[in-house]
């Protein structure tokens, strides 16, 4: 019987996995708010990282955002995945993709490493063109929807 501390397997996939690494196209918008909302929310319970197919550029409307659900994001820099690999390596339990072209990259790692892929495609809020709230209610959508993904992903059995 498992405890709560230690989930079962389910299908194929631990129900809630110790590492967990968002992989986006630039480690600026995406993965820089599942990182920091994961963890948030579970704390140390998971070790959460984040990086970029390439890193782009620190991204104030995610600050903006972020900071209105009292998460401080602003001394992220964006980084890239071979730069992760570099420092910390790879030993994640599982890659969170969040754009096709990381997905395609994330696919790539399983050659080499053992570990567990799940794709969220997720909007790049980045393609909002209209007036500044315009654009931050597309930062807000994308957050508040991978919130509720990483609760549903994340929570207890």
């Amino acid at each position: 019987m498992a405890s709560v501390a230690e989930p079962a397997l389910m299908s194929g996939r631990a129900a809630r996995p110790q590492s967990v690494l968002f992989l986006c196209g630039h480690n600026s918008v995406r993965s820089v708010m599942a990182s920091a909302m994961t963890r948030h929310m579970f704390g140390k319970s998971i070790y959460v990282s984040s990086a970029g197919v390439i890193p782009g550029e620190q991204d104030p409307f995610v600050t903006a955002v972020m900071d209105e659900i009292g998460l401080d994001v602003s001394r992220h820099r964006p980084r890239s995945l071979e730069e992760l690999e570099e420092y910390e390596g790879l030993g994640f339990d599982l890659v969170i993709s969040l754009a096709p072209s990381a997905h395609h990259r994330a696919l790539e790692l399983t050659r080499t490493n053992a570990l567990d892929v799940e794709y969220w495609p997720t909007p790049d809020p980045t393609t909002e063109n209209g007036n500044r709230e315009q654009r931050l209610e597309a930062y807000r959508a994308v957050r508040d929807e991978l919130e509720q993904q990483i609760r549903d992903r994340f929570r207890p059995a």
